[in-house]
């Protein structure tokens, strides 16, 4: 199954009644078991991927990264973990309270700040690493959700974005399967006609002047538990693009 959302950050995508969706589930955004348990899941996968890419690009050594739409802190705090100095962002302002008393005191190059992506636009710093995961089919513009975030990468950088395909198998899991059947996550937490197909994303990303440079599906690991990479997109799957 498909995982919830982080909150949709960035003026160009923040939607109000998204935002307070989000801050409603902040109490409950640690609980492994709770409304967030496919992201707990999920993220070691998607945390190994991005972080492998990183040292790719860059070597061993930690990066200066912008998490978008961190809600309560997985992607963030996880990513904080690996040596990446992070800053975090989101409109959900009790979310970001419940990622701020999550880290307190783990000594980490963390920063979280309640605002929007278009914000640090008027800002000079400029990000080695973007992530923004399961954001993008939350926010009202994509498109231009996609070219604020690469107006923020410095030259050479790199774009994570995860995400729903829009298919009938996706909208079997996410919707139908996840929201109604299984109950893991509150009714209307998605909108099928707002997932995104990967030819749309790679859509987005050239025109804000981005390459894609790869890209691979997220499904669950039935043996091991967990959840794995692999060449299904049909349902999750996740991106890189490079500036």
């Amino acid at each position: 199954m498909q995982a919830a959302a982080h909150s949709a950050s960035g003026r160009t995508g923040a939607v109000p009644a998204e935002i307070a969706r989000f801050d409603a589930l902040a109490a409950e955004w640690w609980d492994p078991n709770g409304p967030m348990r496919p992201l707990h899941r999920m993220n070691p996968l998607r945390i190994g991927w991005i972080d492998e890419r990183i040292q790719a690009r860059y070597g061993q050594g930690g990066v200066r990264l912008l998490d978008v739409g961190s809600g309560g802190g997985l992607v963030a705090e996880a990513l904080a973990e690996r040596g990446h100095n992070v800053l975090g962002i989101d409109a959900a302002g009790e979310a970001l309270a419940v990622a701020r008393d999550h880290a307190e005191g783990k000594g980490l190059a963390l920063e979280y700040r309640e605002t929007v992506a278009e914000d640090l636009l008027a800002e000079p710093e400029r990000f080695a690493v973007i992530t923004s995961l399961e954001v993008i089919e939350h926010v009202a513009d994509p498109a231009a959700f996609v070219a604020t975030l690469a107006r923020l990468l410095q030259p050479g950088g790199l774009l994570f974005l995860s995400t729903l395909n829009r298919t009938p198998r996706a909208y079997l899991s996410a919707k139908v399967g996840a929201e109604y059947l299984l109950r893991w996550l509150p009714v209307g937490t998605h909108d099928y006609r707002k997932f995104v197909t990967p030819a749309e994303l790679g859509g987005y990303a050239r025109a804000a002047g981005l390459r894609m440079a790869d890209v691979s599906g997220m499904v669950p690991d039935l043996l091991r538990g967990g959840w794995k990479a692999g060449r299904d997109l049909s349902v999750n799957y996740i991106a890189m693009a490079q500036r």
